[in-house]
C-alpha cells in the first residue's frame, strides 16, 4: 500500500474534474490527487467517435484558465460566422497540455491514470496491481456521477442475431466495403452525427434507413454562440415564448418560429429534448433521408428484419446496422453538490457543465462552509422530454440568480469564457448587449412563472 498525502482526491478526469481541479489550484493552496480508469486525461473523449466535433462553440468547454482553441470565428464553410468547434483529437490534446503544462508543474495535482477507485480514498493500479492510499483530511469529488454513456462503452441495448453486422459509430471510419444500406439506430446528437458523416462521404440518402424511436429538438448553433447580445438575447426570446406557451409543445413551436428550436421531420413533434445544437446545413442534410422507421425502440435485429416495439421492418441482407442508441446523458436524482460524503459535480448554469464544474472548484476555494457553497451553487439537471427542458431551464435560472448575486463569483463569472452568458466589462456599455439584457429582465419573471407551471404537464 502507497500513502498518498492530499487534501482533495478527484475521481474521474474528464471534463467535470479537470474543470473542477483547474479552478480549485488556481484559487487555493491545496494538493490534489486525480484519479481516472482510463489512459490520460480527457474521459470520455478519448473514446468518442473520429468524426466527433464539440456540439458549441469551443470557447465554452475545457478549464476556465486556459482557452480551448482561439476564439476565432470561422471564416469560410458552412459554418461561417460562427464560432470554432473542436474536434476529438484537440479536445484530448488540449486536456493533455492543461494537464502537463499547468496543472502538473504547479506542484498541486498528481495524477494516477488506469486506476480503479475502491472508495474510502483508496484506488488501485490496473496496470501495476499497486494499491494507494490517499490521507489527511482529504475530501473526495465524484467527477463520474454524470458521466455519460457512449456506444463504443456501452453495448447495444437491443438483441442481435447472427449474421448480422452491428458496429458502433467509432467503427464507421473502418467500413472497407459499402454496403446497400446503413442502418442508423438512435435519435440523439451521435446518430446524427453518422448521418451528417455519411452524408458528406458520398452515401446516397437513400441507402441510409434511420431508425428513430423518438425525434429530437435541437437548439440552432447559431443562437448558442459567445457574444452576450445573441446568447442573452436567445435567453429572453426562451423567457417570451414561455411565458405565452400553452404546454410544453407549443412553447417549442414558438421556439422553432423564431429559430432558437429546430427539428428534423416538421410534420412530426419531438418527445426528446436533450437539445444538443444543430446547424442549419447539418438540419438539411438530415432532411433528404426519407427512410426512416418510427416503430419505438428497436428489441432485436436479425438478418433481414428488426423487430421493434410497435412492429417489424425490413432490412437489406448486406445491411451495416450503426448502433448509435447509447443513453448519452445520465438521469440521476440531483443531491447537494457539497455532501457529507463527497462534492458531487453536477450542472449549475443549465446546459454547460464545464462552467459548473469550474464554478464548484471556484466556490470550493473561495466560500466557507458547506451550507453557504450548496445555497449558492444548487445543481440543475439534464433534459429528456419537452417537460424536463422547462424543469432544467427554471433550475438552471434560478441557480444563476443566486451565484450571481455574490459580487465575488459574479466577478469571476464575468472573465471566464466557459460561461455563456458573461458580460465582459468591455462590452458592458454596448447598445445591443444593453438590449438583450433589458429584454431578458422584463420577461424573466413571466417566464419563470410559467415555465415552472408547463415542467409539470
Amino acid at each position: 500500500m502507497e500513502v498518498l498525502e492530499a487534501d482533495y482526491l478527484v475521481v474521474g478526469a474528464g471534463a467535470a474534474g479537470m474543470a473542477f481541479t483547474d479552478a480549485l489550484i488556481d484559487h487555493a493552496d491545496v494538493r490534489v490527487v486525480m484519479v481516472d480508469r482510463r489512459y490520460a486525461v480527457g474521459g470520455h473523449w478519448l473514446d468518442a467517435y473520429p468524426f466527433v466535433r464539440l456540439h458549441q462553440a469551443s470557447a465554452f468547454y475545457g478549464v476556465a484558465s486556459t482557452l480551448l482553441g482561439g476564439g476565432r470565428v470561422q471564416r469560410d464553410g458552412p459554418e461561417a460566422g460562427l464560432h470554432e468547434r473542436a474536434t476529438a483529437p484537440e479536445v484530448c490534446a488540449y486536456y493533455e497540455r492543461v494537464l502537463r503544462e499547468r496543472m502538473i508543474p504547479s506542484g498541486k495535482v498528481s495524477f494516477h491514470p488506469n486506476c480503479e477507485y475502491l472508495g474510502e480514498g483508496r484506488f488501485v493500479s490496473r496496470l501495476s496491481g499497486t494499491r494507494y492510499e490517499v490521507r489527511g483530511r482529504t475530501r473526495v469529488v465524484d467527477a463520474r456521477y454524470l458521466g455519460p454513456q457512449i456506444p463504443s462503452r456501452t453495448p447495444p441495448p437491443f438483441g442481435i442475431a447472427e449474421g448480422v453486422r452491428v458496429i458502433a459509430a467509432n467503427d464507421l471510419v473502418n467500413v472497407a466495403e459499402a454496403p446497400s444500406q446503413y442502418v442508423i439506430v438512435g435519435s440523439g446528437k451521435t446518430a446524427t452525427d453518422a448521418c451528417v458523416w455519411l452524408l458528406g462521404n458520398g452515401v446516397d440518402p437513400g441507402a441510409i434507413r434511420w431508425v428513430r424511436a423518438r425525434d429530437p429538438w435541437m437548439l440552432n448553433r447559431a443562437v448558442v454562440q459567445p457574444d452576450p447580445a445573441v446568447f442573452i438575447g436567445m435567453a429572453a426570446d426562451i423567457l417570451q415564448a414561455a411565458a405565452a406557451a400553452k404546454s410544453p409543445d407549443d412553447m417549442f413551436a414558438r421556439l422553432e418560429d423564431i429559430e432558437v428550436m429546430l427539428r428534423i421531420d416538421p410534420a412530426v413533434t419531438p418527445t426528446m429534448a436533450k437539445t444538443p445544437t444543430l446547424a442549419r446545413w447539418e438540419l438539411d442534410r438530415l432532411r433528404t433521408i426519407g427512410d426512416v422507421v418510427r416503430l419505438g425502440h428497436l428489441h432485436h435485429v436479425e438478418p433481414g428484419r428488426m423487430v421493434l416495439r410497435d412492429g417489424n421492418a425490413t432490412i437489406a441482407p448486406d445491411a451495416v446496422v450503426v448502433h448509435c442508441a447509447a443513453s448519452g446523458l445520465q438521469y440521476r436524482p440531483l443531491v447537494p453538490i457539497w455532501g457529507s460524503a463527497a462534492i458531487t459535480l453536477q450542472p449549475i448554469r443549465t446546459g454547460f457543465p464545464c462552467f459548473g464544474a469550474a464554478l464548484a472548484g471556484y466556490v470550493e476555494a473561495t466560500v466557507g462552509g458547506d451550507d453557504a457553497k450548496n445555497a449558492l451553487c444548487p445543481p440543475s439537471p439534464y433534459s429528456n422530454t419537452p417537460a424536463d427542458w422547462a424543469l432544467m431551464q427554471v433550475l438552471g435560472n434560478q441557480a444563476s440568480m443566486s451565484f450571481g448575486a455574490d459580487p465575488d463569483i459574479k466577478a469571476w463569472a464575468d472573465r471566464v469564457s466557459l460561461n455563456p452568458a458573461r458580460i465582459p466589462p468591455d462590452m458592458a456599455g454596448a447598445a445591443d448587449v444593453s438590449t438583450a439584457v433589458d429584454r431578458f429582465r422584463r420577461h424573466v419573471g413571466a417566464g419563470m412563472s410559467r415555465m415552472a407551471e408547463l415542467s409539470r404537464m
